[in-house]
């Protein structure tokens, strides 16, 4: 705990500079700074906080609000206490509760009492809305790019299976046919799907907040449409006590996140599964697989399960973030520090667990000559035996009775055939020739549309350095 600046009764002096500096007699209590303390956390926003103030400034000075001298001295100020930061030779205080009254502060003693001028015209409610969201803009940037990088990995090892056969399943029972790469191509949809919902987000989330201060707006005369220009926003906020109490877009980026290690989990359960002696469908790269204490033939997909496990957490941050937000009055509230650890420990495991599964999957081995023993079972073709019996004029319905009936009597594969020669896997599959269906052309138009989302995501221009 921070003990500095005791006073002779052994209580702390802690947080008397800063804003305390006038409305206050006292330091905090020792307990309640630590307690109220951010800055542990939300340093990691220094950058963003660094490049808001600079065009708030700017603003500031265009306006004639600030003189253009004053907003250049601070300009460079924050420059160098970038950095300072960005050299390790910057030290956060924890008296100074955050980062935004950290980075003041150091301005301060770089130019001086002119540093004050920077809040003129805005509060810490809005400059921290500002700042989280520009770094959730830069975060869903990375995040994009980590699924396209996923998604080709998965188009790739689709394509070096597009002529393996094995089981399609539904309730993990054996249904029918289906090749690997259709397979691995329906988790490049919810992937696509996952991108979407982070490029529609964007909407949501690039809308300047700053210039609605601590509630109320401001009355000096800002140009908030210039800032917003400036740091990549696409419009202000049309409510100021909505702008500085909306974290709809922190919940909405964990939930999609949420959704991201939901589709990875199912992933990794398949591959866990398949991976087991009793699918042997694949083996696992070494390299992500650990051992056992005390067995050595174990082979454990330990990647595998912590990104099934760590699906958890992200859930959890985003209950917490509905939690904390469920009866908030308007507008700003204490509470809303407690939206910064759930956004900053999804983005730590959302981006790890995206990583690791694309670093893993080239490695996987599949077994084809295992997945098509698995595949021979006549009765995965028992629906195209009704498919036959339907297009012969019998009701689907019967159709699907007589072939049932077949199954349930387990008689020989002669009986069950009579006359009809039982299709082979590979008629199977090639069979289902409509659109997203499984016969060898639209699994490469699959692979096709997934390596032209590639290419189109990877080519759109990206976010201005946060500079």
């Amino acid at each position: 705990m921070n003990r500095a600046r005791k006073k002779a009764d052994g209580r702390s002096t802690a947080g008397s500079s800063g804003i305390r500096r006038g409305r206050f007699k006292q330091g905090m209590d020792p307990l309640f700074a630590e307690f109220n303390a951010s800055i542990a956390f939300d340093k990691r926003l220094y950058a963003e906080d660094i490049r808001g103030s600079v065009a708030h400034a700017r603003m500031l000075a265009r306006q004639k609000i600030l003189s253009r001298k004053d907003a250049a001295a601070i300009e460079k100020g924050l420059k160098e206490v970038l950095k300072d930061i960005e050299s390790g030779r910057f030290q956060f205080r924890e008296e100074l509760e955050d980062v935004h009254i950290n980075v003041e502060e150091a301005l301060r003693k770089k130019i001086g009492e002119v540093a004050g001028k920077l809040h003129t015209a805005r509060s810490r409610n809005d400059q921290v809305a500002l700042d989280l969201r520009m770094y959730l803009m830069g975060q869903t940037d990375l995040l994009r790019d980590d699924l396209v990088k996923l998604i080709a990995c998965l188009a790739d090892k689709a394509e070096e299976h597009i002529d393996t056969i094995m089981p399609g399943y539904t309730h993990l029972q054996r249904a029918q046919l289906v090749r690997l790469a259709h397979h691995l191509m329906a988790y490049t949809e919810m992937f696509r799907r996952d991108w979407e919902r982070f490029e529609d987000c964007l909407k949501r989330l690039t809308v300047l907040p700053l210039g609605s201060a601590a509630l109320a707006g401001t009355t000096f005369d800002i140009d908030r449409e210039s800032v917003a220009r400036e740091l990549g926003f696409t419009g202000v906020s049309p409510n100021s006590m909505d702008a500085v109490s909306d974290r709809d877009f922190v919940a909405e980026f964990i939930f999609n996140s949420a959704m991201v290690m939901m589709h990875l989990s199912r992933m990794s359960e398949e591959l866990i599964l398949w991976s087991s002696q009793e699918f042997n469908f694949c083996s696992l790269p070494d390299e992500f697989c650990s051992g056992s204490s005390i067995m050595p033939q174990k082979k454990n997909p330990d990647a595998c399960e912590l990104i099934r496990g760590k699906t958890g957490r992200v859930y959890g941050d985003l209950l917490a973030v509905l939690t904390t937000m469920k009866a908030l009055p308007l507008t700003y509230n204490k509470d809303f520090q407690e939206d910064k650890e759930p956004v900053f420990d999804t983005i730590d495991t959302v981006r790890g667990s995206l990583g690791v599964m694309t670093a893993l999957i080239p490695g996987i081995r599949f077994d084809r000559d295992r997945m098509m023993d698995a595949a021979s079972d006549p009765s995965l073709v028992a629906t195209d035996l009704a498919d036959q019996l339907a297009r012969e004029g019998l009701p689907f319905r019967e159709a699907h009775a007589r072939i049932g009936a077949m199954i349930r009597a387990k008689t020989d594969d002669k009986k069950r055939r009579g006359s009809r020669q039982l299709p082979s896997p590979g008629e199977s599959v090639e069979a289902r020739k409509h659109d997203g269906g499984t016969a060898r052309h639209r699994v490469l138009e699959q692979i096709e549309r997934a390596r032209k989302f590639v290419k189109k995501a990877s080519a759109r221009p990206g976010q201005k350095p946060v500079r």
